[in-house]
């Protein structure tokens, strides 16, 4: 598995940013010699939670082996802790960043579908929200989302204060994010405006899950998954053991690659698989 990190200047955001991209242009397949990658590969782009970077997914789960065995290409970007929304008086377009540049540019740049279908965006905590918002805003360019354990938190953003001694909780830090509080239902940035906007013929598919001992389940995650019942529009929603951490997020990772429209797996040679008698299995 090709591991690249790459950095470019951003229009959207004014300045060079990082990503990590995993992508199975190397792969070797003992049980077939003349194995060859395809052309072009189904892309996923995954997004990290709050306090994160371009590597968390690297790190706390096994997405670069189960991305190779299933021809995947992944890319990683950073956003920062500002929630994968526009704010264009600090020139922190990340919604822009996400749904328009960084599709462009890492389709111009390596050998990925530029199928609608072949395209699919994820992520968790902050990045199931950044998926979430930017997969629906910019359904003409991802075919499916993956939103785990969400941070679907626009009830308490409307209810926070200046008092809050939380920084990254408090109404200074929401605006810095959201801009003009009063403003915020119904805009771009709201979900469930979101989907009320859309045709049913114009959603994504949509994988939801939140672990069953996390904080996030029930006013948020299990919520939106009732609004999306009431509104009639067809998605998977799953729960199961765990709480707002990377055991869940490992496992979840994993079940929402089975549920996308992948190929089979084959297993590559790798540092840690060298048996031939495993190769194809």
């Amino acid at each position: 598995m090709a591991h690249l990190t790459c950095n470019f200047f951003s229009k959207s955001l004014m300045r060079t940013v990082d990503i990590t991209v995993i992508l199975p242009t190397d792969k070797y397949v003992f049980t077939d010699p003349d194995f060859k990658p395809q052309t072009t590969f189904k892309t996923l782009y995954l997004l990290h939670g709050i306090f994160g970077s371009t590597s968390d997914w690297i790190n706390g789960t096994r997405i670069e082996a189960w991305a190779q065995e299933k021809n995947l290409a992944v890319v990683m970007p950073s956003g920062e802790n500002k929630f994968y929304v526009d704010q264009p008086h600090s020139m922190d377009n990340f919604g822009i960043f996400i749904g328009e540049e960084l599709v462009d540019f890492t389709r111009r740049s390596f050998p990925l579908s530029k199928k609608r279908e072949d395209t699919f965006i994820g992520g968790l905590s902050m990045g199931g929200y950044g998926a979430l918002r930017n997969g629906l805003k910019y359904h003409d360019t991802f075919g499916s989302i993956i939103a785990l354990s969400s941070a679907l938190i626009l009830d308490g953003v409307y209810t926070s204060t200046y008092e809050d001694v939380n920084p990254m909780g408090n109404r200074y830090y929401y605006e810095s994010i959201f801009g003009d509080i009063s403003k915020l239902k119904g805009s771009d940035m709201d979900y469930y405006a979101l989907v009320d906007g859309l045709k049913s013929e114009e959603f994504p598919q949509l994988f939801v899950a939140c672990g069953t001992e996390d904080f996030m389940l029930k006013e948020q995650n299990e919520q939106f998954h009732q609004y999306l019942l009431e509104k009639g529009i067809e998605h998977e929603y799953q729960t199961g053991p765990g709480g707002h951490d990377w055991v869940f997020w490992d496992t979840f990772i994993y079940k929402a690659l089975e549920w996308l429209p992948l190929d089979e797996a084959t297993t590559g040679v790798s540092s840690g698989n060298v048996s031939i008698e495993s190769e194809g299995k």
